[in-house]
């Protein structure tokens, strides 16, 4: 029952995660300008008394019907993943021989912490700081329901110096994906996806383009700022996608070299999907330059993100004893 239920609660999170970059992309982030109901309501009321409330309360943000559906369905099956994470906590607990009691509670925290971030995404406007690390949780939250499943099923592999070698490679691939994936974030939620609109250069044939770097990375621009659609010039916006390019080559690079060394552990498995995962999101990257940035294209961009980073994290697992 624990196992079966973590492995539902790994496909929800992952959903979840997806369903999120669907609303940030399609700009439903704002869709409802309240938390954690939609203009005072645990439902999008489409009805004429409803639209009429939400004009009175809420002038400055008319009622987009569709918009609202997105952000609050993605409300409900977040709470939805909450709520199973609830049980799988209170079943260690009740179960020690599970010896997962730590991991289960950290996850409980991590995902009320989630909560607050997405009630912060719409209080504070869709700041970027605070939307990325939703994101950032998110993936958090996904990779430790994975960890957990690994702790309770996976065998790992031998131990050997050759193996002790790629486990450090690992851990550095690990937290540089962490860290472009971080850069995807603030990618998506400054609108700069589209600031070099040319590939593998910008602003035409420019390898060193005339970009704002400084303005570009301000974490934090205080209260009060409305975000939605972006508050950055062109010039900020190309600095942040340029460094998003470069990690995505610093990434690519590293990766390549990780899935060489599992090749010569024996570790084939491993490296084809690693393989196939890295050349698939450096496609949907590319084409998401190359075709003015289609919303499932995008979207699938962040699914496979998330499914790059599970994989490490198997990978770092089976190559040895994790963290937790």
């Amino acid at each position: 029952m624990f196992r079966n239920l973590t492995i539902f609660a790994i496909l929800l999170a992952l959903f979840v995660v997806v369903l999120g970059a669907y609303v940030r992309l399609s700009d439903a982030g704002l869709g409802c300008p309240d938390w954690p109901g939609c203009y005072g309501s645990l439902i999008v009321d489409e009805s004429h008394e409803g639209v009429a409330h939400a004009a009175e309360h809420y002038p400055e943000r008319p009622l987009e019907v569709s918009k609202a559906w997105k952000e609050m369905i993605h409300r409900y099956f977040a709470s939805g993943l909450g709520l199973v994470i609830l049980i799988l906590t209170i079943m260690a607990w009740r179960q020690p021989e599970l010896g997962q009691r730590g991991l289960t509670t950290l996850l409980l925290l991590l995902v009320m912490f989630q909560g607050a971030l997405g009630m912060w995404t719409v209080t504070l406007l869709v700041k970027p700081a605070i939307v990325m690390s939703h994101l950032l949780g998110g993936l958090a939250t996904l990779s430790l329901l994975l960890l957990l499943l690994l702790r309770i099923q996976t065998k790992r592999l031998a131990q050997t110096d050759k193996k002790n070698t790629v486990r450090g490679v690992t851990s550095v691939a690990l937290l540089v994906l962490v860290v472009q994936i971080a850069l995807g974030g603030w990618t998506s939620t400054n609108y700069a996806a589209l600031a070099c609109p040319d590939f593998p250069t910008c602003f035409g044939t420019s390898w060193n383009p005339a970009v704002d770097y400084k303005e570009g990375f301000v974490l934090w621009r205080g209260l009060g700022v409305d975000y939605e659609f972006g508050v950055l010039s062109n010039e900020a916006r190309a600095a942040i996608h340029w460094v998003h390019r470069i990690g995505a080559l610093i990434t690519t690079i590293l990766f390549s070299f990780l899935i060489y060394l599992l090749i010569r552990l024996s570790a084939v498995k491993e490296a084809i999907m690693l393989g196939a995962l890295l050349f698939m999101q450096v496609m949907l990257g590319i084409l998401n330059v190359l075709l003015n940035l289609p919303l499932h294209v995008a979207v699938a961009h962040n699914a496979v993100a998330a499914l790059l980073l599970l994989s490490v994290v198997y990978v770092r697992f089976r190559l040895g004893k994790p963290v937790l």
